[in-house]
């Protein structure tokens, strides 16, 4: 989760918003690094997930089913905000839990 998430903040450090519009490989990549942290959190245990509550897993999971099973509808806004905003905040958590 952690590599892939960063993989993607990195990758659209150097991008707007607008790339995702007119960008078909960065949008194919940036929503292919969100699954790919999705699925890793969908393999995370019961056990680790109860003991570290503060990462969202279950909207996390929900976020990869939606872009898999609903490419066609996926809301570009939401996608950038996801890159923007909560993927450095999971970052920080998951650098918080893991690299103590």
């Amino acid at each position: 989760m952690l590599d892939y998430a960063r993989e993607a903040v990195d990758l659209a450090s150097s991008r707007r918003r607008t790339d995702l519009d007119t960008d078909r490989i960065f949008r194919f990549a940036m929503t292919h690094l969100v699954e790919i942290v999705g699925e890793a959190a969908s393999r995370v245990s019961q056990a680790f997930r109860a003991d570290h509550q503060g990462i969202p897993w279950k909207g996390i999971v929900g976020l990869r089913n939606r872009l898999i099973h609903g490419y066609s509808e996926v809301d570009l806004d939401i996608l950038w905000d996801i890159m923007d905003s909560d993927l450095p905040a999971l970052i920080a958590e998951l650098q918080r839990v893991l690299e103590p």
